[in-house]
């Protein structure tokens, strides 16, 4: 079994530029094979994601962010309910590492290494703090001809400052280049098709958020941004994600409020 010490000592080859084979080496070459063999856009993504968390040990939480044919973002494929959360406060808040580096006329990448201490998203980087992440790294995907534009971006965060190093950054740039090229090979990877394949989930929850904003506001007199407060806030106290909150909340309206 690969130990810490290996992955280090590999990572340092890597940024020295040596060429001598080492565990991450391999374990790209197997994440080729691997995608190179995969049948659609879904297991494209979750395949990259599980080479992420394996490949960046810090790398603790990890989505992918797709822009669908009305502009929209949406993550499609994620490492658990933080995930989530992290990615539709930016989508909401149009401001954020995915939102930055996936706009087609975005720098690429985004990184920040602390967000407590982060001017460039007032809002959401506070946000992202209470829920316990310090350190993000974001890098758009650009499959290249016909395309050559970005169609989203590969999002992975850590919980501790600075938890995301130099050579970290390098293997997920790395990451998302296979993943930009794999979806650039796959046939489903045109933009109806990523959004009849991945969105569809999406789009339900985004709608049935609508409705759960939609009881909130007419029963408190609140505006669409404080309704939102509250069901978000309500999730991370009852640890429900917020899609399924807001389906039992649209669902039993008549039987349940959210707490104040």
């Amino acid at each position: 079994m690969t130990s810490e010490q290996d992955w280090q000592r590999d990572k340092e080859t890597f940024v020295a530029g040596e060429t001598r084979p080492g565990p991450l080496a391999g374990e790209f070459a197997r994440l080729t094979g691997r995608l190179l063999s995969a049948p659609s856009v879904e297991d494209v993504l979750e395949r990259v994601l599980e080479a992420t968390t394996l490949m960046v040990p810090s790398a603790e939480i990890a989505s992918f962010t797709l822009i669908d044919a009305d502009g929209q973002f949406h993550t499609p494929a994620e490492t658990g309910k933080v995930a989530i959360e992290l990615d539709l406060l930016q989508y909401r808040f149009r401001e954020g590492p995915c939102v930055e580096s996936a706009e087609p006329a975005g720098p690429a990448v985004a990184i920040a290494p602390d967000l407590t201490d982060e001017p460039r998203w007032p809002r959401w980087a506070p946000a992202a703090a209470e829920l316990g992440v310090r350190a993000v790294v974001s890098t758009a995907l650009i499959p290249g001809a016909p395309m050559g534009r970005s169609i989203g971006a590969l999002n992975v965060y850590s919980r501790s400052p600075n938890g995301l190093d130099e050579a970290d950054r390098d293997v997920l740039l790395l990451l998302a280049t296979h993943a930009s090229l794999a979806l650039a090979a796959t046939d489903a990877v045109t933009r109806a098709e990523l959004q009849a394949a991945h969105l569809r989930t999406a789009i339900d929850s985004r709608d049935v958020i609508g409705q759960a904003k939609g009881i909130i506001m007419a029963r408190r007199g609140v505006s669409a941004d404080e309704a939102f407060d509250v069901l978000r806030r309500t999730s991370q106290d009852l640890n429900v994600k917020l899609a399924e909150l807001a389906r039992t909340l649209a669902e039993r309206h008549a039987e349940i409020d959210l707490p104040g």
